[in-house]
């Protein structure tokens, strides 16, 4: 699943963190194609902890600096996926990295690498080119 630049926002700090993500999703999916999905899951769970929480404070505070009408959206939904990282973690702890977990993580971030960023995160680009 590599990042592609039909996924671009327009705004480079914005795309080069999105690119990380893509690389982290990719070795979860590379993993998965050797067998090794169970031994990666606590990295990329790892990973995404930390790293999203900064990505999403570095958005939202480009966001206030540009005055992003759709901010409060865009907090409601970076709460949401946090919540839900949060909640895998937790599944990931206690079952010791199931193929459920494994096969949720793959969804999750499939989901949300594709549908927040070509949806939600293209309009923050737009919007600030149009300035």
């Amino acid at each position: 699943m590599p990042w592609h630049p039909s996924l671009s926002v327009g705004v480079d700090f914005i795309d080069e963190q999105h690119k990380e993500w893509f690389r982290h999703a990719e070795k979860l999916f590379d993993a998965g194609k050797k067998g090794q999905a169970r031994e990666y899951i606590g990295d990329l769970l790892a990973f995404l902890d930390n790293y999203t929480k900064k990505h999403f404070a570095d958005e939202e505070e480009y966001m206030r600096s540009i005055d992003y009408p759709g901010l409060a959206e865009q907090k409601k939904a970076h709460a949401s996926f946090i919540a839900s990282l949060e909640k895998l973690r937790n599944d990931y702890e206690q079952s010791g990295g199931s193929l459920t977990v494994i096969i949720s993580a793959n969804q999750m971030v499939i989901d949300w690498l594709t549908n927040h960023i070509s949806k939600m995160d293209r309009k923050i680009g737009e919007f600030a080119n149009r300035r």
